[in-house]
């Protein structure tokens, strides 16, 4: 079998590529769309392709590069599109296959590059490859999950525990078997050391870029091998426990996933998976999933230059405020660990409690925020909703669709709070999402939010986001430039980036008391009069107000 690096870019017919450029994931701006969520075309409350197509310019004008599309292939939908059951296909519930090629044309006309989300670790146990898997021991793709039999006393055959609550092993009477599932029981793990299962996988790949997707965004990309002894995870000390991969009251927490993850045969198949993305000028994000190593292991699956471009780990998306001294400490983490690695930071996403909420903050402190993401070295990701300051909607639980949110009511809400609906404008009670009932409520506390209320308004936070975008965009130390050691004094975050015959000195106020810094030493102006602070020329220091921003700009 040949691959797309030894044969060049097979395009189908139709597909107007964007022009080729293997750098230009290396600093953008990517925007996060939930289908269900961002716009319904047919009335039937459940968001759709037609609907992503019919509103992409406003992440156009938003100043995105990309976007990046949670699953939308055929699905029973009972993980909401990340247990699949047809790789190469649009549940109905989102459209066709003809809508999806809309999506990317009308995407590649707004200069924005079309990601999609691959779940690669896992299926659906409805997908012909495990119904085939589960008949019997001997059958073509009987290797193709990881099956194990039980202790001699019929338990399971180790203690890894599901994200998703109890035992990651499920029992089967036609085995007499029991197969792995890291999250729910009715999503099976593959087995990736099974070279077919690899070929599969990356035959799914290729349908995808002849198709003209520019890049994927990886789900639980370290979750792809399990140890090929099964041997048992150690437990975690509970000073060591963090909640920002399953909640506290989840016992997943009180294991070290030394052998149920992070495996180092993983290395080798990214590498594979790099081959096939590279005539296609392709880019991938991976979801590091993991509350120690996070940041160790994006730097191993992103340096080189051989494996994924970015990875995202969960740094920022902790349920704590990312402070000063927690924001320096992460990215001296990250250098020593990889000089090269290439992080994607993201505040919100579908699966954490939105940051407005999470981390309390006030318009003041999210404005600054969203100013510090736009100045880190590495790429940023965006989600829905974030643009227009929406706090995390409250769901009744009679309203609720997750079932992890189901099953650990009330101590968890689960993930629907920050799946809500986009609000378009504030006619209705669908927020213009839909002319039919939403399939989940749209929040009162986002209808005065909508696009429309905010579009033309020049304070609000949408126009905030307008500005930070762009300010990134402007600078090319911003986007691709190297980065100073990052320095923490008290509440303030500084540092400076390098690129592009220019430096900017950064530095931002995470706290609700006045700091005096210091200003370099050069002939600096302020680099931009809305999102900076004033600073008289050639002062000597700069007092930051509670959540204020210093940028600054020279040559060199």
């Amino acid at each position: 079998m040949l691959s797309t690096s030894e044969t060049g870019p097979d395009y189908l017919p139709g597909v107007t590529p964007l022009p080729l450029d293997p750098e230009w994931w290396r600093g953008a701006v990517i925007y996060q769309i939930y289908p269900r969520s961002y716009q319904d075309s047919d009335g039937d409350g459940i968001g759709d392709l037609a609907g992503i197509a019919d509103r992409l310019p406003h992440i156009a004008r938003l100043g995105a590069e990309a976007i990046w599309i949670s699953p939308f292939f055929t699905s029973p939908m009972k993980d909401f599109g990340y247990d699949v059951s047809d790789y190469c296909d649009v549940d109905p519930m989102f459209g066709t296959l003809a809508d999806f090629d809309r999506v990317v044309a009308t995407a590649h006309d707004l200069g924005l590059r079309v990601m999609i989300d691959l779940v690669l670790s896992h299926t659906s146990d409805r997908h012909p490859w495990f119904m085939e898997s589960k008949q019997s021991r001997d059958n073509p793709r009987a290797n193709w999950y990881v099956w194990a039999e039980p202790k001699a006393d019929g338990s399971p055959p180790n203690n890894w525990l599901s994200v998703f609550g109890g035992s990651a092993w499920q029992w089967h009477p036609g085995r007499e078997q029991y197969y792995l599932h890291n999250f729910l029981t009715s999503q099976p793990d593959l087995n990736l050391h099974d070279p077919e299962v690899q070929d599969a996988l990356l035959d799914v790949v290729r349908f995808w870029l002849k198709r003209g997707v520019d890049g994927f965004r990886l789900d639980t990309i370290n979750f792809y091998f399990a140890d090929r002894y099964l041997r048992d995870n150690p437990p975690l000390p509970k000073e060591m426990r963090n909640d920002s991969i399953a909640p506290s009251v989840n016992p997943y927490n009180h294991q070290l996933h030394l052998f149920s993850k992070n495996q180092p045969e993983n290395l080798e198949f990214l590498r594979r998976f790099r081959s096939e993305l590279v005539p296609y000028g392709a880019a991938a994000v991976g979801e590091v999933g993991d509350a120690q190593r996070g940041l160790e292991i994006m730097a191993e699956y992103t340096s080189g230059g051989d494996k994924v471009q970015m990875c995202y780990p969960f740094e920022l998306l902790q349920p704590s405020r990312a402070t000063a001294p927690f924001i320096a400490t992460a990215f001296d983490r990250l250098s020593r660990a990889a000089p090269d690695a290439w992080p994607c930071w993201s505040y919100s996403n579908h699966d954490t409690v939105r940051h407005f909420t999470r981390w309390n903050l006030s318009d003041e402190a999210a404005r600054a925020y969203t100013t510090l993401l736009m100045c880190l070295r590495g790429s940023v990701c965006l989600y829905q909703g974030e643009e227009l300051g929406f706090p995390e909607a409250d769901v009744a639980f009679e309203d609720l669709q997750d079932p992890y949110g189901i099953a650990f009511w009330p101590e968890f809400k689960g993930r629907d709070g920050a799946r809500t609906p986009m609000v378009w404008e504030p006619s209705n009670q669908a927020g213009g999402f839909s002319t039919g009932r939403p399939w989940l409520p749209v929040s009162p506390t986002h209808l005065p939010l909508s696009v429309a209320s905010q579009d033309e308004d020049e304070s609000s936070m949408l126009s905030h986001y307008r500005r930070a975008v762009a300010f990134r965009k402007a600078h090319q130390a911003l986007r691709t430039g190297a980065q100073s050691p990052m320095l923490a004094a008290g509440n303030v975050v500084e540092f400076v980036r390098i690129g592009g015959g220019e430096q900017v000195f950064v530095a931002v106020n995470l706290g609700g008391t006045a700091s005096t810094i210091a200003v370099p030493p050069g002939e600096w102006t302020v680099a931009d009069p809305v999102l900076s602070v004033p600073v008289a020329d050639g002062a000597a220091e700069v007092t930051l107000g509670p959540w204020q921003v210093c940028l600054m700009l020279k040559a060199g």
